[in-house]
């Protein structure tokens, strides 16, 4: 085969590869943009707050914010959950903590299955379902917080995809423009393998 033919042939094959990677570029950015903006959208709508800065001040174990909480929590004082981090501190530092506290650290399960052996209409068993209700709407209210952060974890691997494939495609479309160059200056009679 000729050098020149072989060149234009890998310089042309080149050419696609740049073309699917600028694609693939502006789908994975795209997909940034979706995940990114409808998670904020979401949070957005429930109005969730973190505490006020004056609430970290004051931390005590039992109360509203813990001494455990403050690392992960002061920074976003008084701030809407409106992002992917953001709902996953306030769901695995904010609510579970309390959770863990409503619930004596058992699950909804287990607080459901126990309240159910109380005798029905008794006191025990009102304070019971009492606490399985507010360990299930936190349990819930957890879930979706961390289904929110899932998603915007996924935005957040599309925008470096995105970005990893402009930035092939910019290397890609420079080897192209060398292999079409080199195919112009090689000689028409040279052979790949002679």
């Amino acid at each position: 085969m000729q050098r020149k033919m072989f060149d234009v042939l890998v310089s042309a094959v080149g050419l696609v590869v740049v073309f699917v990677l600028l694609v693939a570029g502006g789908l994975l950015m795209w997909g940034y943009s979706f995940a990114n903006s409808n998670v904020h959208n979401q949070l957005a709508q429930q109005q969730i707050y973190f505490p006020p800065r004056v609430a970290f001040a004051h931390a005590v174990p039992g109360t509203e914010i813990t001494p455990g909480m403050i690392p992960y929590l002061e920074q976003y004082a008084g701030q809407q959950v409106l992002s992917g981090p953001q709902a996953e501190a306030y769901a695995d530092h904010f609510i579970a903590v309390h959770l863990q506290e409503i619930g004596g650290g058992l699950s909804y399960a287990q607080l459901s299955a126990k309240a159910m052996a109380l005798p029905k209409g008794s006191a025990a068993y009102t304070a019971a379902e009492g606490q399985v209700q507010t360990v299930f709407q936190g349990t819930t209210l957890r879930g979706l917080l961390l289904e929110a952060y899932a998603f915007g974890t996924f935005g957040q691997i599309a925008l470096w995809a995105g970005i990893s494939c402009f930035i092939l495609a910019f290397l890609m479309a420079i080897l192209v423009a060398f292999g079409f160059w080199h195919a112009r200056r090689a000689p028409k009679d040279a052979e790949i393998l002679s």
